[in-house]
């Protein structure tokens, strides 16, 4: 192959984060669009948390559990990282809401507790948050259908199980999306105008905090006023300027139609794109984005040609990162003339992944983003961008005694 199909200039770039944009804008004023924005019931507290907190995250294939302490504005977990199981199980054909409580449960009977303490439960896929804190799954991503567990409330059956499997007592769950967690999280770095969570790992989305009085969709009798954190759930997002061999990824996936941005990004899919970039020739049937990067950094025992696709592949997929945000940046400044400074909390396998063959991710991302936001008359936007260590703890121990 000797044209780069999947390359994207600044102008189809900017067209990009402009539909983006307006596809938010969308997805804040009516129900089950495209980008579907969904307002997470918890608000935060920025400062000042205290407290002890059992965190449960479980991601695309992993699961941790970890006790988060807050202490006068620090936060120490109890293990660093948590205890880890891997939960590929999950995407079995058969599986059930039962055999998940006990997997999950199996981690938590084990860790020494004294006293009572909240739950915060970092659920990583598509679920519509409700007052109090719980979350209704609308629907499974990530290789994963459970169905009898789809539109039912993914916190207090947990909640109830656990509650007879141990002694002492859990006080309460909240639920929130991976891409919340990294978000809340953001706020333990104060002096910033806006904070934006971002995932790109096995699949990808974004959050960030939205004025109440934008959110047209808000039930004006819940008096919600401030900033509300919104789960954007734009791994749905269809970007243009798609390719075929994006077109045949889709068809022959179990969503077909879903998560088109997902598809063309995220860890799960690159792979799949350059298999199907090449559909005579004969690939490992698990290849993911590791393998990619695998490829490109050993390219002596590759064809070129892989090696030459599997870069295009992983720069288009930084490239529409950056588009979206740059879309989103867009839209937060319109809300806030003033807004100058931004946190990006980012997360995931392939944002942090390395290129030793040319420029890792998330440095093609940052540059890509500068170049557009410049080019949209926002060089005066700062983006910081900030690598937290188990992002996704703090910011579901915050949640939890929120």
């Amino acid at each position: 192959m000797e044209k780069n199909i999947f390359k994207l200039d600044n102008k189809q770039l900017k067209e990009i984060a402009c539909t983006f944009r307006e596809k938010v804008e969308e997805g804040l004023s009516k129900e089950n669009c495209e980008i579907q924005c969904i307002p997470t019931f918890i608000i935060p507290q920025a400062t000042g948390t205290d407290g002890k907190a059992l965190v449960l995250d479980l991601g695309g294939t992993n699961y941790r559990v970890a006790i988060v302490n807050f202490s006068k504005g620090t936060s120490s977990i109890t293990p660093h990282n948590g205890w880890k199981k891997d939960m590929s199980i999950m995407k079995s054909s058969d599986y059930t809401r039962e055999e998940l409580f006990k997997e999950l449960a199996d981690l938590i009977t084990g860790i020494q507790r004294e006293e009572e303490m909240p739950i915060g439960y970092c659920f990583s896929y598509p679920a519509q948050s409700i007052p109090g804190g719980d979350a209704m799954l609308l629907r499974w991503t990530k290789g994963v259908d459970i169905k009898e567990m789809i539109g039912e409330l993914i916190g207090k059956p947990l909640l109830d199980y656990l509650n007879k499997k141990n002694k002492i007592r859990f006080t309460g769950i909240k639920v929130l999306n991976d891409t919340i967690a990294s978000l809340f999280a953001g706020l333990t770095h104060s002096n910033y105008d806006a904070y934006i969570g971002l995932i790109v790992g096995t699949g990808t989305n974004m959050a960030t905090f939205i004025p109440a009085d934008k959110i047209k969709k808000l039930k004006t009798e819940n008096h919600i006023q401030g900033l509300i954190p919104i789960n954007l759930e734009s791994g749905n997002f269809t970007p243009p300027f798609l390719t075929p061999v994006d077109n045949s990824v889709d068809a022959t996936s179990n969503n077909l139609g879903k998560q088109r941005f997902e598809k063309a990004v995220s860890g799960m899919y690159l792979g799949d794109i350059l298999k199907a970039t090449f559909p005579l020739e004969e690939f490992e049937e698990k290849f993911d984005a590791q393998k990619l990067t695998a490829m490109m950094n050993y390219p002596d025992i590759h064809k070129e040609v892989y090696v030459n696709v599997a870069h295009w592949i992983y720069n288009r997929s930084a490239h529409l990162v950056a588009a979206s945000l740059t879309g989103l940046i867009i839209l937060l400044k319109s809300y806030n003339r003033d807004l100058r400074k931004i946190c990006l909390v980012a997360e995931g396998s392939l944002f942090w992944s390395e290129n030793k063959n040319g420029k890792n991710y998330h440095i093609l991302v940052m540059e890509k983003l500068h170049e557009l936001l410049d080019e949209f008359g926002l060089k005066d936007v700062e983006v910081h961008i900030v690598s937290m260590d188990n992002a996704n703890l703090i910011g579901t121990g915050i949640a939890a005694l929120s």
